[in-house]
């Protein structure tokens, strides 16, 4: 098990491209030959060896490196694969709009008013802007329930518009499977 002592003077000869000192449990340093230094864990997933950054040293010290992986290591005993879970978290993360129903319905509206006539295009915003925009619009697209996507389009159907909601339901298809 390495120390914190260790971790501070670990050095990398000129000769070669890295140099790896292992804690326990899968947790490493590697460290560059221009000084760099970051904490890895060692995974393996489906048969196959992978690792998963945990931060660079000395922000990541020691001790928090060794959380990490054990947090890192209960997500796995779940079920869950770390790596990807943080790749996902990344990919939301990285949407300019932000990942809201509204959002993504927009986006999802601007990619298809050029294969649509004006007509078309300008009912099919007034829909969403009018039936659904309103109460499933600021909701993230990952924590919509399909009960809510239900009530929705069950208060379409209480005015009378059993057409609408069903146009309604075929919009929010599409713009799931977007």
């Amino acid at each position: 098990m390495l120390t914190d002592k260790q971790c501070k003077n670990a050095t990398c000869p000129p000769d070669k491209k890295r140099a790896r000192f292992t804690d326990s449990l899968g947790l490493y340093l590697e460290v560059s030959p221009s000084g760099s230094k970051r904490w890895f864990w060692k995974t393996y997933f489906d048969g196959k060896e992978g690792r998963m950054a945990l931060g660079s040293y000395p922000a990541q010290s020691l001790a928090d490196a060794r959380k990490a992986r054990d947090i890192a290591k209960l997500k796995k005993a779940d079920g869950i694969d770390p790596v990807q879970e943080r790749k996902l978290e990344k990919l939301k993360g990285s949407r300019s709009g932000g990942d809201t129903f509204q959002a993504i319905a927009l986006e999802w509206h601007g990619r298809q008013v050029d294969q649509w006539s004006e007509t078309h295009a300008g009912r099919t915003k007034r829909q969403l802007e009018r039936d659904l925009f309103p109460w499933i619009g600021d909701r993230q697209m990952a924590s919509i329930e399909p009960m809510e996507l239900l009530a929705t389009l069950q208060k379409i159907e209480e005015r009378g518009a059993l057409e609408t909601a069903d146009r309604a339901l075929m919009l929010c298809r599409q713009i799931w499977r977007y």
